[in-house]
């Protein structure tokens, strides 16, 4: 029996927080290189304790052994970017984390039409206390899974076993509809892609110029009207611009930077 529930947990949360950390900083090692990131966001959660007492009762198990008292979720826009994520934690194991074991629901989805990939793993935190190593669930999923996944849990925490046929039903229904939306995705996701490399590399030049607009300003060694003017011819390409324009434009400012022996 667990007498102090904070201190049990506290590894679990700081496992939480270093997990959800670990797999933020691979997406936005996608996102600096001006490329399409597999994952779209990260989220992460400990088990309620009254959740944790249930399922141990239920499952007729020791607390310690459930799984995902430390649950990861990571989403993704297609189902194509799930494998490029699993292989992303492959590549870790044996390292920062070892793999216990792999579920696949999507191959196999389940009766209610729940779907998605779950690696179980073990996890070292190093606390104020010591080492200890818990479990951890990563649950992988696209937008879609994640919306039906969603909805099919809080109707389940409504009714439990007690769902009604024809409720159970339309669930399964709406699955396949989420089914059909990622396939859909999934046929154009070369356009998806390119969409999200151009609006990230549009967004990278224009905080670039930004930048040294700014640089510009607190030098005090361009008069304020020549500024002014960037600013407006700025506001113009960035509401209308292309791409190549708003590149022109940061050699333009780059050279300036040169001539006046500026540093951003």
């Amino acid at each position: 029996m667990i007498k102090n529930w904070d201190e049990f947990l506290l590894p679990y949360e700081q496992a939480v927080e270093e997990l959800k950390v670990k797999f933020k900083s691979i997406r936005k090692e996608y996102r600096d290189m001006n490329e399409y990131s597999p994952i779209e966001f990260t989220t992460g959660r400990v088990k309620k304790i009254s959740s944790i007492i249930e399922k141990a009762h239920r499952k007729n198990v020791e607390i310690e052994s459930i799984e995902d008292i430390a649950g990861i979720r990571i989403i993704c826009q297609l189902v194509d970017d799930i494998p490029h994520v699993v292989e992303h934690i492959r590549n870790r194991d044996g390292k920062d984390l070892k793999i216990i074991e792999e579920r696949d629901y999507i191959t196999n989805k389940k009766e209610s039409g729940y779907k998605s990939y779950h690696i179980i793993i073990s996890y070292v935190v190093h606390t104020a206390f010591g080492e200890k190593e818990i479990l951890a669930e990563i649950q992988i999923r696209t937008l879609a899974m994640n919306f039906w996944a969603t909805i099919e849990h809080s109707i389940n925490y409504k009714f439990g076993e007690n769902m009604p046929e024809e409720l159970k039903e339309r669930l399964r229904e709406s699955a396949e509809v989420a089914g059909r939306l990622d396939e859909e995705m999934s046929k154009i996701k070369f356009e998806i892609m390119d969409a999200q490399e151009v609006f990230m590399i549009r967004s990278s030049l224009v905080a670039r110029i930004i930048k040294k607009i700014q640089v510009l300003y607190f030098s005090g060694n361009v008069p304020m009207k020549e500024i002014e003017q960037i600013q407006e011819d700025f506001y113009t390409l960035r509401e209308r611009g292309s791409i190549e324009e708003l590149r022109e434009m940061n050699r333009m400012l780059e050279q300036m930077h040169q001539r006046l022996h500026l540093k951003e």
